[in-house]
């Protein structure tokens, strides 16, 4: 039997959310958002009640999005927000409007993702961020000092197209001039993550993760 030899890893695709950055902490954003109303806090038992459902915000979004079409543009992201939270008593529109307003500020990279992507452009490899998302995520990357290190930035609402469909994943590939098998995919959902393994691409999944630390490491090494 003739064992193919794996072609070296040239390339990095990876998801942004709960990968490269945290979401944050929801009673900081709780926080921001009452801020920004020019409200007072919230009693314990309704803030309570609120951090824990803003921890599982997305897998609460299934229930109102299950295809994630909320992915697909601005309004419908807004939208599945908006009626994702309406399924939790005793949060209004105004609230509901503000903490949408500031999520993305919420938003910190993992320690370890700077010192992972710097010493992958050191090596050469080329880094590409694929992300399900409504929203313009540059921004971000940007204040997180990100953005010069990464080549390519391919997001489902400006493409079209959501994950795990290999349809987005071969956009990536095609934007970073290269194949499936020179290609690794770094996520932290074994569901939308691994899309591109039908086109060759090497996937390494990091679940979800407590901490400042996701353990980027591993991508270095396995590099």
């Amino acid at each position: 039997m003739l064992i193919k030899e794996l072609v070296p890893i040239e390339n990095v695709i990876f998801d942004f959310h709960s990968t490269l950055v945290d979401g944050g902490d929801p009673g900081d954003w709780i926080d921001a958002a009452l801020g920004r109303l020019g409200r007072p806090s919230l009693p314990a038992p309704e803030r309570e009640a609120l951090i824990a459902y803003l921890d599982h915000l997305w897998t609460h979004a299934h229930t109102v999005d299950p295809k994630s079409e909320r992915d697909l543009s601005a309004e419908r992201h807004r939208d599945v927000f908006s009626r994702t939270m309406a399924l939790l008593p005793g949060v209004d529109d105004d609230l509901t409007a503000a903490l949408y307003d500031t999520m993305t500020a919420q938003w910190r990279a993992f320690e370890d993702a700077r010192p992972a992507l710097r010493e992958l452009k050191a090596r050469g490899v080329r880094i590409a961020v694929l992300s399900n998302v409504g929203v313009d995520i540059r921004g971000c990357l940007a204040q997180n000092g990100l953005d010069v290190l990464v080549d390519e930035v391919v997001l489902s609402y400006e493409v079209g197209v959501v994950k795990p469909d290999p349809a987005i994943f071969a956009v990536v590939l095609e934007r970073l001039g290269t194949t499936g098998e020179a290609t690794l995919m770094v996520g932290d959902s074994g569901r939308d993550d691994v899309g591109g393994a039908s086109l060759g691409i090497r996937t390494l999944i990091l679940p979800r993760t407590r901490g400042p630390v996701h353990g980027l490491e591993a991508v270095v090494r396995l590099v």
